[in-house]
C-alpha cells in the first residue's frame, strides 16, 4: 500500500503559501466546493483583522479575499476554544463591512461578506460538522419570508435580503467522522488529517497535494513549521489544564452545595457565575500585568510573549 504524503496544515499554508497568486487555485478549490459555485479570487486583502504579526499567538489564522463577484470572504482557522467566538465572528464581519465602504458612498455599496470558520474545537452545541447561517425575515403572522421588491432586484442584482447580509459557514473539523461522502468531505478530511487520498478529486486538492508537501520545505521553513506545531500543542495543553482545574473546582463546589442543601437551579447559577468570573479574572490579570509592563517601558513584543496577549490588545491599553 502506497504511503500517503503528510501535508502542511491548512492554517500554516494560509500564513505562508496560499497568499501568493500562483496558489490561489487551492483556495479557490476549497471555496468552490464549500459554496457550490465556481469561485475565482481577485485579490488577497489586508485589513486590521488579518494582518500577521510576529507575536501571533498561533491559535488563530485568517485571510481575507475578494472574489470575482466583488464579495469579501473571510477564511479563519481557530485552534482553541473561546466562549465568545460567535461574538468575534460577528465583530469580524461588521468590521470588514465598514472598512470596505468609502466615506460618503450610499449604503448600496456595502459589500457582501462571507465568513468561514474552520474550528478545531467543539464550537457551540450541535451534532453536525458543517453549519450554514444566513439572514432572512419571516412574518410572525403570515409565516411568509420577506422578499426584495422587483425594483430592488433590478438595482442591486440580488434576489433576497440574505444575499445582502453577511453569511456564515462553520466547519467543526473534530466532529467529522472521516466517512467521505462528497467532495466537501474530501476537503474536510484533508483539514482534519493533513492527507489527501489517491481517490480524492475535489477542486484544489490535487494542487494542495502537490504544493503543500512537507518535503518541499527548506530547512528554515521546516524549523519554523515545527515551532508552529509545538506552539499549537502547548496552547492546547495549557487550555486543557485550565479547564480541568476549573471543572474540578466546580465539581467540588457542586458537592458542597448539595451537602448544604442549596437548590440545584440556584447552585448552577452560582457555579456559572463563578466560572465566568474565574475566566474573566485570568484575562483581567493578564491585562493588569501588561499595563504595568508597558508603563515601565517593556517592548510590546516582550509583553506579548509573556502574557499571550496580541500586539493589538497591548497597544490599546
Amino acid at each position: 500500500m502506497k504511503k500517503t504524503k503528510k501535508l502542511i496544515r491548512f492554517d500554516w499554508a494560509m500564513k505562508k503559501i496560499l497568499r501568493h497568486k500562483a496558489n490561489f487555485d487551492i483556495l479557490e478549490g476549497f471555496l468552490s466546493e464549500l459554496l457550490s459555485e465556481n469561485i475565482k479570487i481577485l485579490h488577497i486583502l489586508d485589513s486590521e483583522s488579518n494582518k500577521e504579526t510576529e507575536n501571533d499567538k498561533h491559535n488563530r489564522v485568517d485571510i481575507l479575499v475578494e472574489n470575482s463577484k466583488s464579495e469579501l470572504v473571510i477564511i479563519e482557522v481557530q485552534n482553541s476554544k473561546e466562549y465568545d467566538y460567535f461574538h468575534r465572528i460577528l465583530y469580524g464581519t461588521s468590521k470588514v463591512i465598514t472598512e470596505h465602504i468609502r466615506e460618503g458612498k450610499p449604503y448600496s455599496n456595502v459589500k457582501k461578506v462571507i465568513s468561514i470558520t474552520i474550528a478545531y474545537f467543539d464550537l457551540g452545541q450541535g451534532k453536525d460538522y458543517v453549519y450554514h447561517g444566513t439572514t432572512n425575515f419571516k412574518g410572525i403572522h403570515k409565516g411568509d419570508v420577506l422578499d426584495l421588491a422587483d425594483r430592488q432586484k433590478e438595482l442591486y442584482l440580488k434576489e433576497n435580503p440574505s444575499h445582502i447580509f453577511p453569511e456564515y459557514w462553520l466547519i467543526k473539523v473534530d466532529k467529522f467522522n472521516d466517512r467521505v461522502t462528497d467532495k466537501l468531505d474530501e476537503w474536510i478530511y484533508f483539514l482534519k488529517n493533513g492527507e489527501v487520498r489517491e481517490s480524492f478529486t475535489a477542486k484544489g486538492l490535487p494542487e494542495a497535494k502537490e504544493r503543500l508537501d512537507q518535503m518541499r520545505m527548506d530547512e528554515n521553513e521546516r524549523k519554523s513549521y515545527q515551532h508552529y506545531l509545538k506552539r499549537l500543542h502547548d496552547i492546547a495543553s495549557e487550555q486543557h489544564t485550565k479547564m480541568a482545574d476549573v471543572e474540578k473546582e466546580l465539581a467540588e463546589a457542586r458537592a458542597k452545595g448539595k451537602q448544604e442543601g442549596i437548590a440545584e437551579g440556584k447552585l448552577e447559577g452560582k457555579l456559572e457565575g463563578k466560572l465566568e468570573g474565574k475566566l474573566e479574572g485570568k484575562l483581567e490579570g493578564k491585562l493588569e500585568i501588561a499595563k504595568s509592563m508597558k508603563a515601565k517601558g517593556f517592548a510590546i513584543d516582550v509583553i506579548a510573549d509573556l502574557t499571550s496577549l496580541s500586539k493589538e490588545e497591548i497597544e490599546k491599553l
